[in-house]
C-alpha cells in the first residue's frame, strides 16, 4: 500500500494535531453531519496542491486555518502532511518514504515541503503527476461531485476521462509546443524580412553555391554508401546462391524418391484391392442367404412340432378319459326302467314273429341292447393307432430340427471364417492407404520447402540483376572508387543477421542522392563561388538563424503531430478498456443492462440566418453543426426497461450510473489511492451491497478512503475513523480496527 498516513494540524475544524494511518486496503471515515468528515477529503486536496479556494470551500488562505473557539485559541497556521511508502518507486524520487507537506499562514503565504526540504508547487505537481495523482481528478470525489461526469457536455467529459487516463500531460505538452511554434514562426517571419532587405541577387548566388557544394558532399556520401551497400549485397548474394545450390538438389532428389515410393504404394494398393475379389463377398452373401433360409425353415418346423405336441397331448387326454369309462363299464348298473323297456320290446317282437324263426331275432335284440350300453373294443384300438401316428410324426419333426440345427452351426462357422478373411484384406488395404497418406504428407512438406527455395531463387536472380545494374550506374555517378568496396569491413554473420529492410533503406537513400545529383546538373561553378563569397558574410548569420528556426519549427510540428496521435490512440484504447469495466460495474449495480461510452463529434451552436428564422420561436433560433472535435457521450440501457439515454434516468439511477463510470475509470489506470466522500448517500440497501462489492474489488488496485454514513460500506472497511465535534467546534478523531473489534467481541 502506497498511502501510509495523513497528519492534520490547525486545518479548518481540526485544531489539534491528528493522524490517520492507512494500513488496510479500505479505511472508512464516519461521523454525524457537520462533524468535519469532508474536511479530511479537502485536506488531501490541500496537501496535493489544490489552488482553487472555491474547491476548498473558502475565500482566502486564512479561511483554511482553525479560527478558534471559546475553549481553543486561534491558530496562526494550518499544515497537512501526507506520507507515502515509496519502496517500489512509484514516485520518481530516490527515497523509500516520501513526505509531502503544505503549510498556509494567516497572510495566505503557502510553503511546500518534500521530505522536509522546501520546494515549489511545480515540483510537487510534477512529482505527483508521474503517479497519476493530483489535487483534483477522478481519485478524489467530493460530496455532490459524483454526478458531474454525467452532467457536463461531451467535450468536458472527454477532458475528465483524459485526466483519469493520465493523458492531461499530453494536452499540456501540445499547448506548450504550439505556443513555442507560434513564437518560432514569428521569429522566422522577422528574420526573413531582414533577409529580404539583402539583394535578391544574393539569394540566387546562395542557391547556386549551395547546389554546387551539395553535389560534392552528395558524391562523397554516395561513394561511402555505395561501398557498404555493394559489400553487403555481394556477400548476401553469394551466401544465398550457395544456400540454394546446397538445398535445392537434395530436396528435388527426395521429392523424386517420394514420387517413386508413392507409385509403388499405389500399385500395391491396386493389387490388394484386386485380390479382394468380389467372389468372396458373393460367397459371403450367398452363405448369409442360406443361413436366413435355414432359420426360416427352423421357425416353420418349430411351429409344426408345437402343433403336433398339442395334438399328442390331446389324444393322450382323450384315451385316458375313454380308459376311465371302460373301467367303469364292468361295474355299471342298468336301470330297471331300461330292462323293463327291453323286456317289453322283446315281448312285442315275440308277438310279431310268432311262428317264425324266433331265436335269431331274440339274439339280434339282445346284441343291440348290449351294444347300446357298452364301448367297442375295436374303436379303442383305432384311437390308440392315431396316437402312435402322431408320436411318430413328432419324432420325425424333431429329428429334422436336429439336422437343421447342425446345418445352421456349420453355416455360422463358415460365415465367421469368410468375415475374418474379408477383415484381414481390409486391414491390408488400410495399411497401404496409410503409407500413401504418409508419403503425400512428406511430399507436401518437401514441396513447401522446395517452393520456398524456388521463390528465393527467383528473388535472388532479380536482386542479382539489380545489383549489376546498380554497379554500372555507380561508376557513372560516383566514379571507379564507388565500386572498389573490397576493403570495407563487414562479416558474413553481420550481413546474414541483419534485417533486409535495413539494406533496402540504404538503397532508397542512394536513390534519393542520385536524383538530387541529376537535378543539380554538372559544371564546376568557380565563378559563382567566387562571387558568392564576396557577399556571404553579410547574410551568413541570418542564414544560420533561419535554418535553426526552420528546424525548430519542423521539430515542433512533428512533436505536436506525434503527441496528438499518441493522445488519440491512448485515449481510444483507454475508452475501450473503460467500456469493458463500465459495462460490468453497471450490470452489477442494476442487476443487468448495458452501458458504454461513445466517441462522438462535438457540435457548436450557430445562429440561423434571418430567412431561416422566419416563423420560428426563440428556442429554434440556433442550429447545431459539427465542429470536428471529438467528445464522449454516455449510452445506457436499463434491464427490463425501455429507458435509453441519460435524460430518461431518475436521480438514483444517474447516481448509480455515475458511480459505475467513476469506478470503471479508476480501474483502467488505478491511482495509488481514491477518496470517496459520501458517494453512496443515495443508495438503497440492495444497491449498497452491490456498491460494497464494487468497493472491495476496487481495493485490489487502489487504497480507498471512504467518507460514509452507509452501514454496508462501513462493514467493508478494515479501519473506521470516527469524527466527532464537541461544543467547542473542534473535530476529533477516533479509530477502530474491525478485526480487533471482532476478536474482542468473540
Amino acid at each position: 500500500m502506497h498511502l501510509k498516513s495523513l497528519e492534520i494540524s490547525g486545518f479548518k475544524s481540526f485544531a489539534k494535531k491528528g493522524s490517520l494511518e492507512f494500513k488496510t486496503p479500505i479505511s472508512a471515515i464516519v461521523g454525524p453531519n457537520g462533524s468535519g468528515k469532508s474536511n479530511i477529503a479537502e485536506a488531501f486536496r490541500f496537501v496535493l496542491g489544490e489552488q482553487s479556494m472555491k474547491t476548498l470551500r473558502g475565500k482566502r488562505g486564512e479561511d483554511l486555518i482553525f479560527s478558534g473557539s471559546k475553549e481553543e485559541r486561534t491558530m496562526n497556521r494550518a499544515s497537512v502532511k501526507v506520507i507515502f511508502d515509496n519502496t517500489n518507486r512509484f514516485l520518481d524520487i530516490d527515497y523509500d518514504e516520501v513526505t509531502i507537506e503544505r503549510i498556509v499562514h494567516r497572510d495566505s503565504v503557502n510553503q511546500y515541503f518534500i521530505n522536509k526540504s522546501q520546494v515549489r508547487l511545480k515540483d510537487i505537481s510534477e512529482l505527483l503527476a508521474g503517479a497519476n495523482i493530483g489535487a483534483s481528478g477522478h481519485h478524489i470525489i467530493s460530496q455532490g461531485e459524483a454526478d458531474r461526469i454525467l452532467s457536463v457536455n461531451s467535450k468536458d467529459r472527454r477532458g475528465m476521462i483524459e485526466e483519469a487516463l493520465g493523458l492531461k500531460v499530453y494536452q499540456f505538452k501540445i499547448s506548450e509546443s504550439e505556443k513555442k511554434l507560434t513564437k518560432v514562426e514569428e521569429n522566422i517571419k522577422s528574420v526573413e524580412s531582414l533577409r529580404r532587405e539583402v539583394s535578391p541577387h544574393l539569394k540566387f548566388l546562395k542557391k547556386q553555391v549551395k547546389k554546387i557544394e551539395q553535389s560534392f558532399e552528395l558524391k562523397d556520401e554516395l561513394k561511402s554508401l555505395y561501398k557498404e551497400y555493394f559489400k553487403r549485397e555481394s556477400e548476401y548474394l553469394k551466401y544465398q546462391k550457395k544456400y540454394i545450390k546446397e538445398n535445392k538438389f537434395p530436396l528435388e532428389e527426395e521429392m523424386e524418391k517420394l514420387n517413386n515410393e508413392l507409385s509403388l504404394a499405389k500399385s500395391i494398393l491396386d493389387r490388394e484391392q484386386k485380390i479382394d475379389s468380389p467372389e468372396e463377398n458373393e460367397e459371403f452373401l450367398k452363405t448369409e442367404t442360406q443361413l436366413k433360409e435355414i432359420r426360416t425353415e427352423k421357425s416353420d418346423l418349430s411351429r409344426k412340432i408345437g402343433q403336433v405336441e398339442g395334438m399328442v397331448t390331446f389324444e393322450k387326454r382323450r384315451l385316458k378319459r375313454e380308459e376311465d369309462l371302460q373301467s367303469q363299464e364292468e361295474e355299471r348298473t342298468i336301470k330297471f326302467k331300461e330292462v323293463k323297456i327291453f323286456l317289453e320290446e322283446l315281448k312285442s317282437q315275440l308277438d310279431v314273429y310268432e311262428g317264425l324263426s324266433l331265436v335269431n331275432k331274440i339274439k339280434e335284440i339282445i346284441s343291440n341292447f348290449v351294444s347300446k350300453n357298452s364301448q367297442s373294443e375295436k374303436k379303442e384300438e383305432i384311437d390308440r393307432g392315431e396316437l402312435l401316428r402322431l408320436e411318430g410324426e413328432q419324432k420325425n419333426l424333431e429329428n429334422e430340427m436336429s439336422k437343421l440345427t447342425v446345418e445352421e452351426k456349420n453355416i455360422i462357422s463358415k460365415l465367421d471364417e469368410l468375415q475374418q478373411n474379408i477383415e484381414t484384406e481390409k486391414d491390408s488395404n488400410r495399411k497401404a492407404e496409410l503409407k500413401i497418406f504418409e508419403i503425400k504428407a512428406k511430399q507436401s512438406e518437401i514441396f513447401a520447402k522446395l517452393s520456398s527455395i524456388k521463390d528465393l531463387e527467383v528473388r535472388i536472380e532479380i536482386e542479382d540483376e539489380n545489383y549489376k545494374k546498380e554497379t554500372n550506374e555507380s561508376f557513372v555517378l560516383a566514379g571507379r572508387e564507388a565500386t572498389q568496396f573490397s576493403d570495407f569491413e563487414v562479416s558474413l554473420e553481420q550481413v546474414i543477421s541483419e534485417n533486409r529492410g535495413i539494406q533496402e533503406g540504404r538503397r532508397r537513400k542512394i536513390e534519393k542522392i542520385k536524383i538530387k545529383l541529376e537535378d543539380m546538373g554538372a559544371g564546376s561553378g568557380d565563378d559563382v563561388v567566387k562571387e558568392y563569397k564576396e557577399v556571404q558574410e553579410r547574410d551568413e548569420f541570418l542564414e544560420r538563424e533561419v535554418g535553426d528556426l526552420d528546424r525548430s519549427a519542423s521539430s515542433l510540428k512533428e512533436l505536436i503531430s506525434e503527441l496528438k496521435e499518441k493522445l488519440d490512440n491512448e485515449f481510444k484504447e483507454g475508452v475501450e478498456k473503460i467500456n469493458g469495466q463500465f459495462n460490468e460495474f453497471f450490470a452489477t449495480m442494476f442487476g443487468g443492462g448495458k452501458a458504454e461510452l461513445l466517441v462522438v463529434k462535438t457540435k457548436k451552436r450557430k445562429k440561423k440566418t434571418e430567412d431561416a428564422l422566419e416563423g420560428l420561436g426563440e428556442e429554434n433560433d440556433y442550429e447545431d453543426e459539427v465542429d470536428g472535435q471529438e467528445g464522449i457521450d454516455v449510452n445506457v440501457a436499463l434491464p427490463n426497461k425501455k429507458t435509453k439515454g441519460l435524460q430518461m434516468l431518475s436521480g438514483g439511477e444517474r447516481s448509480l450510473t455515475s458511480i459505475a463510470l467513476l469506478f470503471a475509470m479508476s480501474q483502467i489506470k488505478p491511482p495509488p489511492f481514491i477518496i470517496l466522500d459520501e458517494t453512496d448517500a443515495a443508495l438503497d440497501e440492495a444497491n449498497s451491497r452491490r456498491y460494497g462489492d464494487m468497493i472491495e474489488n476496487l481495493s485490489k488496485y487502489s487504497q480507498l478512503i471512504l467518507i460514509t454514513h452507509n452501514r454496508e460500506t462501513m462493514s467493508r472497511a478494515g479501519v473506521l475513523y470516527g469524527i466527532t465535534m464537541g461544543m467547542d467546534g473542534v473535530s476529533r478523531l477516533l479509530s477502530v480496527k474491525l478485526d480487533e473489534a471482532i476478536k474482542v467481541a468473540k
